[in-house]
């Protein structure tokens, strides 16, 4: 079906502009003033913003954590919420494989887990190792279209500079991107042991144990080392500390250019209050990595939005049940890690950021959507409303106030951590190639419609 999305403001990365969108064969045809040719479907959009559909580089999608916990999102659920919230395209982080698996092992089992997915999505490779085999996978698989994979500094198989410097000059050879889960291993695991029966009362050892300077020290070695292996690119997920923050501006200053980070809606709007407020039943829900923050990281991820210090923002979506964060709440240690986010990560950015003057319309565009499709290689076919890119897109309504709550969400998971939050912005409609998925909060899609996309080389993309 062919469309004329009529009067609404068109939001873009450098401008916005009040328009019509005409969409034919899955495309955006057109924007200006749009002629009809008798058969397309109007769409009134006056007091909408018309902006291109959400990317969230980071997601966990039926992610098995642990023996013993799974992700309680899977691709069609999370998808369902990803186009409830208007994103139309995610990128999920893989689990590891067993031990001493190929690097594209995952591959093959992530493209089975996906098949059901509502919403287009590719896949960031995961790291567990270093060897020969996987040196030389990593070419292959960023020739094949996957040109992002993830190491980790901690967790089980955590990545140290030794292997950073044999696996970034070959990836930077084959125009691949790592992407960094930064947080120092030896610092948390060190503060977690020395933790005794008396001090495991509550979800707030979490913050304690991964304080802000765990990640900044990460984030530090991780660059200079990327800065060694001559400026390979780096991109740092779910940035969370002001003291990182400082870090990647410093090695910016000394002359690294190839430096990306991320951050994520809980580290621009909760802090670890959250850990002690209303007890610790309540406050075990919220417990990720790296934890909540304080007001003050608030506020520098915040100005690190405006500013461009900080390039995306995404979710880290990765939702367990009530349940079984609650059976874990004398030990924070053995609770499942991680919350939802797909759903409210676009209204929750227009509300707070766009709406209270934190970020200007064409900044929106860029953290949600635009500088994703740039770095990981999608831009132009994702990410803008240009004549020619896949119609994906979303209407925002600006007075369409909404009060986040389980009964109005779709993540399986039961809560939010965003659980009785205020936003003055709702999605009005999801397209995606040219296909209305989701419409006032109800998810219109078909099961599997999404496609696997694969990606162009970062060295397309370094200086976007």
């Amino acid at each position: 079906m062919d469309y004329v999305i009529k009067n609404g403001t068109v939001c873009l990365e450098g401008e916005h502009f009040r328009a019509d969108v005409t969409v034919r064969e899955g495309k955006i045809q057109a924007l200006g003033q749009a002629v009809h040719n008798g058969h397309e479907t109007v769409i009134e959009a006056d007091g909408f913003y018309v902006c291109p559909g959400g990317i969230d580089a980071h997601t966990h999608m039926d992610l098995q954590q642990s023996p013993q916990y799974r992700s309680c999102d899977d691709f069609y659920s999370g998808g369902v919420a990803a186009a409830c919230g208007g994103t139309t395209t995610i990128l999920d982080h893989m689990a590891f494989g067993p031990a001493g698996c190929s690097l594209r092992y995952p591959f093959e089992q992530y493209k089975k887990l996906a098949a059901p997915c509502p919403v287009d999505y590719s896949f960031h490779g995961v790291i567990q190792h270093v060897d020969d085999q996987v040196l030389q996978e990593l070419g292959q698989l960023i020739d094949e279209g996957f040109p992002s994979l993830k190491a980790y500094t901690t967790y089980g198989y955590p990545v140290g500079e030794r292997e950073l410097m044999q696996l970034l000059p070959v990836i930077k050879k084959h125009g691949g991107l790592l992407t960094v889960h930064a947080e120092s291993d030896g610092i948390t695991k060190a503060l977690q042991d020395s933790l005794g029966i008396q001090d495991l009362v509550g979800p707030i050892g979490q913050a304690q144990t991964r304080p802000n300077m765990a990640e900044a020290s990460a984030v530090s070695r991780v660059l200079a080392t990327a800065r060694v292996c001559g400026d390979a690119p780096i991109y740092i997920v779910h940035t969370s500390a002001h003291e990182s923050l400082s870090q990647i501006r410093l090695a910016r200053r000394q002359g690294q250019r190839h430096i990306y980070s991320e951050t994520c809606p809980q580290y621009l709007l909760l802090t670890e209050d959250k850990f002690r407020e209303g007890g610790p039943l309540e406050g075990i829900k919220y417990m990720m990595a790296p934890p909540l923050r304080k007001a003050e990281d608030n506020r520098a991820l915040w100005q690190a939005l405006a500013d461009g210090t900080v390039q995306t923002v995404a979710t880290d979506h990765c939702p367990f049940t009530i349940s079984e964060k609650q059976e874990n709440v004398s030990d924070f240690r053995k609770c499942p890690g991680g919350v939802s986010g797909v759903e409210e990560r676009m209204p929750l950015l227009f509300s707070e950021g766009v709406l209270k003057g934190r970020l200007t319309l064409e900044r929106f565009v860029q953290l949600t959507s635009a500088n994703g499709a740039k770095i990981f290689g999608l831009y132009p076919r994702k990410g803008t409303l240009l004549p020619g890119s896949d119609a994906d897109l979303v209407l925002i309504d600006p007075k369409g106030e909404r009060t986040f709550a389980s009964v109005n969400l779709h993540t399986t998971c039961g809560y939010s951590p965003y659980e009785g939050m205020t936003v003055q912005a709702t999605i009005r409609l999801t397209m995606l190639r040219g296909e209305i998925i989701a419409k006032d909060n109800q998810f219109c899609g078909k099961r599997g419609y999404g496609s696997l996309l694969h990606r162009s080389a970062m060295k397309d993309n370094l200086d976007y």
